[in-house]
C-alpha cells in the first residue's frame, strides 16, 4: 500500500522543496528576529523572479551572508559587496545585495527603537496572524491596505526592496498572514 499525498495549496507541489517550506513555514507565525530578517531579505531578493529561485539558493545566502546576522551585515564594505556580486550561489545584482546591507542597518535600528524587530513588525496585524479562508488560491490577494502600511513605514525606515506585494508575501512567510486555502491539510488540521 502506497502513502497518501497529503492535499496542498496548489503552489507547493512542484518538488519536496516547496512542500517542506509550504508544510513547515509558510503561514506558520514566527516571531525570532533573525528568522525575520532573513526572511524580509529573500524576500526582496525574490522581486521580479519566482520564489523557487531563491529557496534554492537559501543555504547559499545563509553561508554568503553571515547566517543573517545583521550587526556583522551592516558593517559590509564596498570590497565585501563585490565579493558577494562574484558568488555564484546568490542572485548577484548590485541593488539586491546592497539592500540587505541598508536593510541590516535599518534593522538595527528599528530593533534599538522598539526592543525587537518582532515587535514593531508584528504590530501590523496587532500581533496575531491573520486567518484567511479562501477557498483556492485565486482568492489570495497580491497585497492589502497591511502590506501598504507596512510597505510604507518600512520604506521611511531606510528599508529597500520591501514594495507592498513584498510585505505581503513577507506576511505570508512568516506567518502574519495565513493563506492556507480550505482544502489543504494545514487549514484542515487546525479546525
Amino acid at each position: 500500500m502506497g502513502t497518501v499525498e497529503k492535499v496542498r495549496c496548489g503552489w507547493s507541489i512542484k518538488d519536496q522543496l516547496y512542500k517542506d517550506y509550504h508544510d513547515n513555514e509558510w503561514g506558520v507565525p514566527n516571531h525570532d528576529d533573525q528568522h525575520l530578517f532573513e526572511m524580509l531579505c529573500l524576500e526582496g531578493a525574490q522581486a521580479g523572479l519566482s520564489w523557487y529561485t531563491v529557496l534554492t539558493k537559501r543555504e547559499n545566502y545563509r553561508k554568503a551572508f553571515d547566517n543573517w546576522d545583521a550587526k556583522k551585515i551592516a558593517k559590509y564594505d564596498e570590497k565585501k559587496i563585490e565579493k558577494l556580486l562574484q558568488n555564484e550561489g546568490i542572485i548577484r545584482n548590485r541593488l539586491k545585495v546592497n539592500s540587505v546591507v541598508s536593510n541590516a542597518k535599518a534593522f538595527l535600528a528599528v530593533q534599538k527603537e522598539f526592543g525587537s524587530f518582532d515587535k514593531y513588525i508584528w504590530s501590523f496585524v496587532n500581533h496575531k496572524p491573520v486567518i484567511h479562508h479562501h477557498k483556492s488560491m485565486k482568492e489570495v490577494p497580491a497585497k492589502t491596505a497591511i502590506s501598504d502600511a507596512m510597505s510604507k513605514d518600512l520604506l521611511k525606515r531606510g528599508f529597500k526592496f520591501v514594495g507592498s506585494t513584498i510585505c505581503y508575501a513577507y506576511m505570508q512567510a512568516t506567518g502574519m498572514v495565513d493563506d492556507h486555502v480550505a482544502d489543504c491539510w494545514r487549514r484542515v488540521s487546525e479546525l
